[in-house]
């Protein structure tokens, strides 16, 4: 398995962006399909995007779609996620989480690996 860490969250307003940072350890990071989910208050945790080993596909959750955007960096071992335009609904800890699989996986339970998460909290 990878170890994840997430950084880059924190108070925004609406409207405003952040950009969150996964550092994976381990040197087979690019074999690992990479996905961002997130949990608010209250609610399960939900998918946010996904993007395969190679860059070759990506998925957004319809609630993030051409606001938020994910990339990977094979040689710094470092998957993001840039979010624009935040909302109040955007609110959660959002967490980094890796699969072995070389297909985009939305389900959380085939993701074997997982960050502590971030705190991502958008005022009105």
């Amino acid at each position: 398995q990878v170890q994840l860490v997430e950084s880059g969250g924190g108070l925004v307003q609406a409207g405003g962006s952040l950009r969150l940072s996964c550092a994976a350890s381990g040197r087979t990071f690019s074999s690992y399909t990479m996905g961002w989910f997130r949990r608010s208050p209250g609610k399960e945790r939900e998918f946010v995007a996904a993007i395969s080993r190679s860059d070759g596909d990506i998925y957004y959750a319809d609630s993030v779609k051409g606001r938020f955007t994910i990339s990977r960096d094979n040689a710094k071992n470092t998957v993001y996620l840039q979010m624009n335009s935040l909302k109040p609904e955007d609110t959660a800890v959002y967490y980094c989480a890796a699969t072995g699989s070389s297909r985009i996986l939305t389900i959380e339970n085939n993701y074997g690996s997982w960050g502590r998460g971030t705190q991502v909290t958008v005022s009105s």
